[in-house]
């Protein structure tokens, strides 16, 4: 059975979400400091469990009988439908923190918008991850003008990041037939006035931390919305379902 736009539309909302707090729990133990080991992991558990939602929904209006672990777990890599930027490896803690910021940029007005959706459920799971979103975003910021407003070295990494990250923003903002149509029926929130609004919220971030903003990237970095992805991911991807897979059916 072909993916109807709707599920299309979840599954991406969904992989975005897991795969950004794979990379997350990746990072744990390696953070500057334990209590930001603590803050990365709480992001993580907001981020599964919008995925959890999102995937329990996919398997209802699918209608074939998959849970949310068949989503996470028994998916192969080019199955899942999330952004490049999510999936970008964590070089370092600027990297992590960058990424982060840019993601959670867009994330507040995404989740916020799709509060007032046509579909209840989406509606629903809007207005809670949109708090979430809020409060990942104020950390994600103040880590930013942390680094970019610091010393001569934390300025250098948190530059070299947000370089790196840059081209894979252009993604975020994709408008194809998909979204078109969803946005079309009152389902999917307007791109343009998400990407209104990250522009103002990213310019005014770089402005405090003394960073300048990267020229447009040419190309941007993109595909990962199609299930093309950079060749980490196979990897990242095999580790999260390793258990699952290696025992197919357990209960705990």
């Amino acid at each position: 059975m072909a993916p109807t736009p709707l599920l299309t539309f979840i599954l991406r909302q969904g992989d975005r979400s897991l795969v950004l707090a794979q990379r997350l729990l990746e990072y744990i133990t390696h953070a500057p400091e334990i209590e930001e080991d603590m803050a990365l992991s709480n992001i993580a558990l907001d981020l599964i469990g919008q995925a959890r939602v999102l995937y329990s929904y996919a398997g209802e209006f699918e209608g074939l009988g998959h849970d949310e672990d068949h989503f996470a777990f028994q998916r192969d890599a080019d199955e899942f439908l999330s952004p490049v930027l999510v999936e970008r490896p964590n070089e370092d803690f600027a990297h992590v923190i960058v990424r982060q910021f840019l993601h959670d940029a867009y994330a507040v007005p995404h989740w916020t918008h799709l509060a007032e959706s046509s579909d209840a459920t989406l509606a629903a799971l809007g207005a809670k991850a949109a708090k979430e979103a809020a409060y990942h975003l104020r950390h994600s910021s103040a880590w930013v003008v942390r680094l970019g407003d610091g010393t001569e070295e934390s300025h250098r990494r948190v530059t070299v990041a947000l370089e790196h990250l840059w081209p894979c923003t252009e993604e975020l903002f994709e408008v194809d037939e998909i979204d078109a149509e969803l946005f079309s029926a009152g389902v999917s929130p307007d791109p343009s006035a998400i990407r209104t609004s990250w522009d103002t919220t990213v310019d005014r971030v770089l402005t405090e931390a003394t960073l300048p903003r990267p020229e447009p990237p040419v190309p941007a970095v993109t595909g990962g919305l199609s299930g093309l992805h950079e060749d980490d991911f196979e990897r990242l991807i095999t580790v999260m379902q390793e258990l699952a897979r290696t025992h197919p059916g357990a209960e705990w």
